[in-house]
């Protein structure tokens, strides 16, 4: 069924109430069924057009999905995407509190910094190099604003793509002859090993990742902006963050990014 315009307004307030008070909400396929995916991305844009207009500011975009197990694991043919505001983004070294989230599970990603707009359609791996100031190790906090249900797909469209923190570690690395296929990259929790990941499992290349955000934001007339970074996709599966947790992803020459949580 296609969503009202005031039932995309209704939800997108619903999930905004959730995130504040960390109270969760039903899901948008248990309310309404198999809404479409132009339903799920509208109740998206609403929340980031009533958040904006509040006073947050847009500085990022997410890619989530982009490993051929999550794909599989959900059925869909490709990744989806969220919006990245100043209010989610942690500095390194700050403790996290718990209270803040629902769900929480965290991922160490590759995010890109980029130094010019980034435009679809028609842009590839190349492209996104060329626009591209450098790289940085970062972890990203995927929560849920409807608690521990099983959702589809289109429910985290709607939700942000589930998007909850951002970490971006503080070394920020030029992408000339580096081969992001090839970065290594380390996950340790409480200083045990957790997973062991290369660049790779990012849609086979990170910055081929950033590419296909790009074409695909460009269907809704949206542009990656200069000075904004871009989190790439999860580099191995997401593990769940518990209070006095503490993260650190290590990868191959782009350094470390740790987070406390408390």
């Amino acid at each position: 069924m296609a969503l009202t315009v005031s039932q995309v307004e209704q939800v997108a307030k619903e999930l905004i109430e959730a995130e504040r008070t960390g109270v969760p909400v039903e899901t948008l396929t248990e309310r309404f069924g198999d809404i479409s995916y132009e339903d799920a991305y509208a109740v998206q844009l609403k929340t980031v057009d009533i958040k904006t207009k509040a006073g947050s500011v847009i500085v990022g975009k997410k890619i989530g999905f982009t490993s051929k197990a999550m794909m599989d694991q959900f059925n869909i043919r490709e990744p989806d995407y969220g919006m990245l505001d100043d209010r989610i983004v942690f500095r390194e070294g700050q403790p996290i509190p718990m209270a803040s989230l629902i769900f929480p599970r965290i991922e160490p990603e590759i995010a890109f910094l980029l130094k010019h707009d980034l435009k679809g359609p028609g842009v590839n791996a190349a492209t996104v190099l060329e626009a591209t100031e450098g790289v940085l190790p970062a972890l990203e906090v995927v929560d849920s604003r409807y608690g521990p249900k099983q959702i589809t797909v289109k429910d985290s469209i709607a939700d942000n793509a589930s998007a909850g923190l951002m970490i971006l570690g503080g070394k920020l690395t030029p992408v000339k002859d580096l081969d992001m296929r090839l970065i290594g990259m380390v996950f340790e929790h409480n200083g045990r090993l957790v997973s062991t990941g290369a660049g790779a499992a990012v849609f086979g290349n990170p910055a081929q990742s950033v590419a296909w955000l790009a074409n695909k934001l460009s269907e809704f007339g949206i542009t990656i902006k200069k000075g904004e970074f871009v989190m790439s996709g999860s580099l191995v599966s997401a593990v769940k963050v518990e209070e006095g947790s503490f993260f650190t992803a290590t990868f191959d020459r782009l350094g470390a990014v740790s987070a406390l949580f408390e």
